[in-house]
């Protein structure tokens, strides 16, 4: 077993853990018992090579982490739907049933499930949150900002004060939009699910055994996180963004969305390399985005944590990982 690199998401009362091949998502259920269903998984840069290459593979990445986002945050939502019938909690508990059985026959094993095919009407729902969750972001925190600064086009004639000024507007209602969604007390909670989701992975990587005391211990911060990658996406964009100059209002906003991809790939390189170095500039730079999740992660609780390790067990054998580890380090 080589060293793994495991990446999550908090989702509704639960957490969902990734690796190279495989992601879990465990949720606390309203009985109080935690579900854990793994997926098999496949990126699509493995499939085809051209798409691992620096840059794209960071758009690739990208999208195929939206994609499985919002297959998790739909799980893990079934389980709270406050409109659900008895007869459906009867149908939705026998499908549960049959994945158990299936699983029985392939591995033993009953605490991890098959997931069911989807239907080709949930496939387009699916695209459609995706696409419509992408539109959203670009027309609020590129075009939005690029369209106010052509108001101020006649005062301010210094192209890259104009640049500037554009990426502040940016930045502002990206930590706006952040602070104002984490007041909202279902957020609250997913936020403690980010921070235990952070904390787990932190004391993997430190080596040290999952355990609720031990992951307890370690910080809510993360380098890889997503939010940290959304404010290096703002912040490149202002370094870009500069460097473009035309006069004309419909150009420079169509530019802002066909430089969207290039400004994804170049800030998933950064937040690549900073999650591998341990440089003191990768330090540095790293630092407005956990500055961030100050907002975007709160301390919590040790059921949550709880959770948290089951996830990452639904992906990783994490005592026999450690051990190997352990083995090399005394080499």
């Amino acid at each position: 077993m080589g060293r793994v690199s495991i990446g999550g998401q908090a989702v509704i009362e639960g957490v969902m853990m990734k690796s190279d091949e495989k992601y879990a998502i465990a949720v606390r259920k309203p009985d109080k018992e935690i579900e854990v269903q793994i997926n098999n998984y496949t990126s699509v840069c493995k499939k085809y090579r051209l798409l691992d290459i620096p840059i794209v593979r960071g758009v690739t990445n990208f999208i195929e982490s939206m994609v499985i986002g919002v297959k998790t945050l739909t799980y893990s939502a079934e389980f709270y739907d406050e409109e659900e019938t008895e007869q459906e909690r009867i149908k939705r508990e026998k499908k549960e049933a049959k994945k158990r059985e299936k699983l029985e026959k392939k591995s033993g094993k009953s605490d991890i499930e098959v997931p069911e095919k989807k239907e080709s009407s949930d496939d387009l729902l699916m695209a459609c949150t995706v696409m419509f969750s992408i539109v959203l972001a670009i027309g609020l925190f590129m075009l939005l900002p690029a369209f106010l600064v052509t108001l101020i086009d006649d005062f301010v004639k210094n192209h890259f004060l104009l640049g500037l000024i554009e990426g502040i507007i940016r930045l502002t209602i990206f930590i706006l939009y952040v602070y104002l969604i984490s007041r909202m007390e279902d957020i609250k909670r997913t936020f403690m699910y980010h921070g235990a989701e952070h904390k787990t992975i932190n004391c993997l990587e430190a080596g040290e055994d999952l355990t609720v005391e031990n992951v307890m211990k370690h910080t809510r911060f993360h380098k890889r996180c997503g939010t940290s990658f959304l404010f290096i996406v703002m912040f490149v964009s202002i370094l870009v963004f500069m460097c473009i100059r035309t006069e004309t209002v419909w150009l420079r906003l169509l530019l802002r969305v066909l430089l969207v991809p290039v400004i994804a790939g170049i800030s998933y390189e950064f937040i690549r390399f900073a999650g591998r170095s341990k440089s003191k500039l990768a330090d540095i730079m790293s630092k407005p985005g956990l500055w961030v999740q100050r907002i975007t992660t709160i301390e919590p609780t040790p059921d949550m944590v709880e959770v948290a390790i089951k996830a990452v067990e639904g992906v990783l054998d994490w005592q026999e990982y450690l051990r190997q580890e352990r083995e090399k380090e005394d080499k």
